[in-house]
């Protein structure tokens, strides 16, 4: 993932996702800012690095400048790394996808006094990263996301919505909150994101394959599915069969977009092949 890029694109993700950079937004009260709040004499007590010199010198008189505090934003990832995470046909995996867009994020986020924080679902144990900022918050992001995602087996079926209800609880002040799953896990995690979304900024990247979506006609297959160990015998010869497997995961689909939309998530769909970097950007201007 080339450096370059994701710095280019960092004032244009942290105004159309994250929201106004710091000053463009005024917070309650006085505190650290850039702009002036009030100036006024200096009172005992007064920190004496906000004396003023200029109104000072011009007045006879020792004033101080208060400033506008400016609201960091704290950016919040729950990143999917369960086992149907570990497939790709094209020229990477999913979960290569979701790293790259959890350390894009994660580079915005810390910029400018921003806090990242992180939470994993999908393995036997989730992870969760309280919010930090600043350089140790990315490399303990890049030692979680390298410890790559669960073994086949059974999953943590309902994780997702696991995830989503431990942000709401801990998350009191308003932020962003980014969902990098294929959103495969279809158990209840539709309610907590929307209740989620009632406070934060929620964005969904829905991470899939070329090849999910579609049955090759490639005779007698077994498949297995990573995630439960099921093991299922088909003819993909049938063409009864293949439309029938497209039109399931088309379903599937249309009804993971339409409860993005109930929660007023904005949904980013990212493949395996191609630019992935450049489609995120597109998305989210």
């Amino acid at each position: 993932m080339p450096a370059g890029l994701v710095d280019a694109l960092d004032v244009q993700l942290r105004r159309r996702v994250v929201g106004p950079l710091p000053g463009d937004q005024r917070a309650a009260g006085v505190g650290p800012g850039t702009e002036l709040a009030q100036l006024r004499p200096y009172e005992i007590g007064d920190d004496v690095r906000q004396l003023d010199a200029a109104a000072s010198a011009r007045t006879g008189v020792p004033h101080v400048r208060l400033h506008v505090p400016e609201r960091a934003v704290t950016t919040w990832l729950v990143v999917d790394v369960s086992a149907s995470m570990a497939f790709g046909t094209a020229e990477r995996l999913k979960s290569d996808v979701a790293e790259g867009v959890a350390l894009t994020f994660g580079r915005v986020a810390v910029r400018r006094a921003g806090r990242l924080a992180l939470l994993t679902f999908g393995a036997p144990r989730p992870v969760m990263l309280p919010p930090h900022g600043g350089r140790l918050a990315l490399l303990a992001l890049r030692r979680v996301l390298e410890a790559g995602v669960a073994p086949d087996g059974p999953g943590d079926r309902g994780g997702l919505a696991a995830a989503l209800s431990r942000v709401g609880r801990v998350a009191r002040l308003p932020g962003l909150v980014v969902v990098v799953s294929d959103f495969r896990d279809q158990d209840g995690w539709a309610r907590p994101l929307r209740r989620v979304g009632q406070r934060h900024d929620v964005l969904a990247v829905e991470v899939h394959d070329p090849r999910e979506a579609e049955l090759p006609a490639a005779g007698h297959l077994t498949l297995v599915d990573p995630e439960t160990g099921r093991h299922v015998a088909v003819d993909t010869s049938r063409a009864n069969v293949r439309r029938r497997y497209a039109a399931a995961e088309r379903a599937r689909r249309e009804g993971v977009a339409r409860d993005l939309r109930a929660a007023h998530a904005r949904h980013v769909v990212l493949g395996t092949g191609g630019p992935w970097l450049r489609e995120l950007a597109r998305a989210v201007r």
